[in-house]
């Protein structure tokens, strides 16, 4: 039987760091009418989404429509066993097939278009561009097959933004060149999205705009949590992008189908960057969890400190050094940030160190059997995880009186699966009602320090989908899961879905 006889065309169109109270917000007063035209049509789901613990694993729970203990992929630097600290992700750590590599398998035609996070699948026979306009990359530009992005950089030229996360570093913008750079970046996605469209036949179509996600970093309005008016001029250049993401969707929408289905999702929204990340280092090695290296120790003689490159950090000027790592090379800035890092941790009496993160705590036990330096018996582990819980949730926040956290998760607890051993072990989110610059307990003191961090705009755990098509009501709202979106479209398609997390978020 053809999927003509069985089922209609599908598009999804993910909004990275896509903000649906921004989005409500705004088709209401009429900044956004073809969003608004959508909402009145389909059905607005609230996600719950895995970003409630790891931001970033929101777009491969997208792509599986499995949970992160299953697929394994949460960050660009991740722990890996056999590895004392974070590598760089690489394809093989995905633990399950995307889902359009099983509507591939099943005869269903797909094209996919810049999904986060995500790498060429072997055998893959549709069509597939990675890394052209994505935020964030995991890997290398590429395109499945090859020769489709030199087609595509010949019609539509270079990707207008011109900046990526681990390029940029700790630098911030201007906000005028980053949104007018924004701005053309969601027109060229558009463009090149349609003309995908048009040049081959097709089942299933997926592209996500990466573009949200910047506006979220740089240009959310500093120290505000949410908007609370629509008109709030403090909002303007961010609503300016999301503008723009309206008159995207009027001209997609414009090129599909008229049976086809369609779905915009984003597996997270923003709010205002308070989070304590930047501290859980000294926290644990004042707890007693993570210890320096004996020489670091006060009173070590310098002589026993040798010239490492922390030291060789140290004696450069603050000023200088900020310029130095703009100036490196990605690469070779976060090698040596790792080399940093492991050199001020005494291994043989680490029980706990600190993963890189930029949002949530994310922190690994030393375990025997899994890092080469590990200390931790198996035995142990539970208890211990239980322990740095807890000492966790004594932290506050002193410039409010409140507790600096608002969760703790305990990995095996929250994401169990095969590919845990991919993850922290534990993540600590944090109570962002106020800027953390300091963490304090009756056990541990206190530890201080003001976040390196620039960015105004963070990832909130809110995602959400707009979807619609026949099995989807009109002007509805439901609620669902972030890992219910894959099969759900592989329903669409009438393809099976095989081993999920997620489930249909309809009545079939």
């Amino acid at each position: 039987m053809s999927l003509a006889e069985t089922s209609r065309p599908v598009v999804v169109i993910g909004l990275d760091m896509g903000d649906g109270e921004l989005i409500r917000a705004w088709s209401k007063r009429g900044y956004l009418p073809n969003f608004a035209s959508l909402v009145g049509e389909g059905t607005w789901i609230d996600l719950e989404s895995t970003a409630r613990a790891l931001h970033t694993s929101t777009w491969p729970t997208f792509a599986t429509g499995s949970l992160p203990g299953r697929h394994g992929v949460y960050y660009p630097y991740q722990p890996r066993p056999g590895h004392q600290e974070a590598q760089l992700v690489s394809a093989d750590q995905y633990g399950v097939s995307t889902l359009w590599k099983r509507a591939d398998e099943q005869g269903r035609r797909c094209i996919v278009y810049d999904v986060p996070e995500t790498f060429p699948e072997a055998g893959f026979g549709g069509r597939a561009i990675f890394e052209w306009g994505t935020w964030a990359w995991y890997g290398a530009r590429c395109a499945q097959p090859a020769e489709l992005l030199a087609r595509l950089k010949q019609r539509f030229g270079v990707y207008p933004l011109k900046m990526e996360a681990k390029r940029l570093g700790a630098r911030f913008p201007d906000p005028v060149l980053l949104e007018k750079r924004l701005l053309g970046s969601i027109a060229h996605k558009a463009a090149s999205f349609e003309w995908l469209l048009a040049d081959s036949q097709w089942d299933l179509a997926l592209t996500v705009f990466g573009e949200t996600h910047p506006a979220g970093h740089y240009l959310w309005p500093r120290g505000l949590a949410s908007m609370t008016d629509p008109d709030d001029a403090r909002f303007d250049a961010i609503r300016r992008v999301y503008v723009a993401l309206d008159n995207a969707l009027a001209s997609i929408r414009a090129a599909l189908p008229a049976d086809a289905s369609l779905m915009v999702v984003s597996g997270d929204g923003v709010t205002a960057n308070n989070c304590g990340c930047h501290l859980v280092p000294e926290v644990l090695q004042q707890l007693g969890f993570a210890a320096p290296p004996a020489a670091a120790e006060e009173g070590a003689p310098a002589a026993r400190r040798g010239l490492s490159l922390g030291r060789i950090k140290d004696m450069v000027p603050k000023g200088a050094r900020r310029w130095i790592a703009d100036h490196l090379p990605w690469w070779l800035r976060d090698r040596i940030g790792a080399s940093i890092r492991s050199e001020n941790i005494d291994w043989a009496r680490t029980r706990a160190f600190a993963l890189p993160t930029d949002l949530e705590g994310c922190i690994r036990i030393n375990l025997k059997g899994r890092e080469p330096q590990g200390i931790v018996g198996a035995l142990d582990y539970d208890a211990l995880c239980e322990d740095i819980a807890n000492r966790f949730r004594e932290l506050i926040n002193p410039a409010t009186g409140e507790a600096a956290v608002r969760e703790v998760w305990i990995r095996n607890r929250i994401f169990p699966g095969p590919a845990q051993d991919q993850l922290p072990d534990i993540m600590v989110t944090w109570n962002d009602s106020a800027p953390i610059s300091a963490m304090s307990s009756a056990r541990m003191g206190l530890v201080e320090q003001e976040s390196p961090d620039p960015r105004t705009g963070t990832h909130s755990p809110r995602g959400f989908c707009l979807a619609r098509g026949d099995r989807f009501a009109r002007g509805a709202s439901a609620t669902g899961r972030l890992e219910d979106i894959a099969p759900t479209v592989l329903d669409l398609v009438a393809a099976k879905a095989g081993e999920m997390d997620g489930s249909v978020l309809y009545d079939r």
